[in-house]
């Protein structure tokens, strides 16, 4: 039996060098974004190269993916007979607009009073580059298993791995994947994620007009696209603001319950603003459709005219129950859009992607196995939570690896973290905790072969 104690004491020890590495990949802009710099991507990818191989992973190195960023890829091989466990992370990262009101410098790693470090990819997902480096540093010079690392460039925007996977399976064997990329719901409260939502998109274009016209002139019976788009958008919640979509799916989530007290802290929600939908938190956030317009264009109020606007074009986003058809729940969706044309209107629907969601096989024994190791290393019973957002890779690798387990965690809590938007952090001991139980999982993972 490994001894716990051993690996926290090793992990305790590692850590100001895993922290100064951890600075030195949040002062890297990796925007994989269309329209943002390409050099600090790159950069990026080389300091992950780097990093890897000082922990031990010698055959670290570039993957090329056709259409877009580069992977890093590595292979550490254990004992004969033992299992191949896949660890994946991202290392590009959210843009982090001024905009969106950052009280530190985001390319900057910065520990304030509460003790978290703040930046950019700071949680999301160098949080899970950390642990990997941190996981290869104490076991590469004699692995317990076969390790195999696979870092993508383009997790945030639409990412060309997925199809590279597909295209290549025999690279892509593995028992068991390590997905360091999701976190419990609060630090110090040990957590697997079980289930992912799923994200299908589309847009969504109405006309009413060939041009622009005088809004006093023609309103009042010529109608302006934005009105029409509004009545469309309308329609797709309930007066509760359930999303109701002929042909979307809806289940209950079986799992811990998410804590209401957390989610209003993480979601952000002003003082006085109802939530969203019906049944416990947990349904909607982790096991119900939820349709988003995530993007418009529109002239601004700066912009805005005497005129009645001639076409509006909108990004929906989907985001798909657990279990569910991807390809289907996208193309309901669509031909919900293109049943509504109020006043007659012109509308015009496209496809922009289906990403798959997840749902684990809890009876695995890899999943007791890390269970088992959030257990030792907190000293804490563990949650099994859902994950309202996505990682369609999952899909694509266990296309590749269909008997294989996916442990999906890490130190990105939804109480604090606030991936993606300003004031995105981590608490270090949270980091440290999940290098432990990973060191611990792998271990174990091993010696059970």
């Amino acid at each position: 039996m490994t001894d716990v104690t051993e690996i926290i004491a090793a992990t305790k020890e590692l850590m100001p060098d895993v922290l100064a590495r951890h600075a030195q990949l949040i002062g890297i802009p990796s925007i994989a974004f269309p329209g943002f710099p390409e050099k600090p991507v790159h950069e990026m990818a080389q300091a992950v190269i780097d990093m890897l191989r000082d922990a031990g992973a010698t055959t670290a190195r570039l993957q090329e993916i056709p259409g877009g960023y580069p992977a890093v890829v590595a292979e550490i091989e254990g004992p004969e007979g033992s299992p191949t466990v896949l660890l994946y992370a991202h290392y590009d990262v959210q843009p982090a607009a001024e905009s969106q009101g950052w009280t530190s410098d985001p390319w900057t790693a910065t520990t304030k009073d509460d003790g978290r470090i703040y930046g950019r990819g700071a949680a999301d997902d160098k949080s899970g580059l950390a642990m990997h480096y941190a996981t290869i540093a104490q076991l590469a010079k004699n692995p317990p298993c076969h390790i195999q690392v696979l870092v993508e460039g383009e997790e945030e925007t639409i990412s060309h791995l997925e199809g590279f996977v597909e295209s290549n399976p025999d690279r892509f064997r593995f028992d068991v994947a390590v997905i360091a990329d999701v976190g419990p719901q609060a630090v110090n409260r040990p957590a697997l994620t079980t289930a992912m939502r799923g994200d299908v998109s589309c847009t969504l274009t109405v006309s009413t007009l060939s041009a622009p016209v005088h809004s006093g002139l023609f309103g009042g019976a010529a109608p302006d696209a934005m009105t029409a788009m509004i009545r469309i958008l309308d329609g797709l919640h309930d007066d509760n603001g359930d999303t109701v979509i002929p042909g979307v799916e809806s289940h209950d989530w079986s799992g811990a319950h998410m804590d209401e007290a957390i989610y209003r802290q993480g979601s952000a929600i002003l003082d006085g603003v109802d939530y969203l939908g019906t049944g416990s938190l947990s349904d909607r956030v982790w096991a119900r459709p939820s349709v988003t317009v995530i993007g418009m264009d529109v002239p601004s109020t700066a912009e805005g005219g005497n005129v009645l606007i001639p076409s509006v074009k909108a990004r929906l986003s989907l985001r798909i129950a657990p279990g569910t058809d991807p390809e289907a729940q996208l193309d309901a969706l669509m031909s919900h859009l293109r049943a509504q044309a109020p006043w007659n209107c012109r509308v015009e629907v496209a496809r922009v992607k289906a990403g798959s969601n997840f749902q684990a096989d809890t009876d695995a024994p890899a999943i007791h196995a890390a269970e088992e190791a959030l257990r030792e290393v907190y000293g804490a019973e563990v949650e099994q939570i859902g994950s309202g957002g996505s990682i369609p890779l999952v899909a694509s690798l266990l296309r590749c690896s269909p008997s294989a387990s996916v442990v999906l965690w890490g130190a990105q809590d939804t109480e604090h973290a606030r991936i993606h938007a300003s004031d995105e952090s981590v608490d270090p001991a949270e980091l440290e905790r999940m290098i432990a139980a990973q060191v611990l999982l792998l271990r174990r993972l091993g010696a059970e072969a």
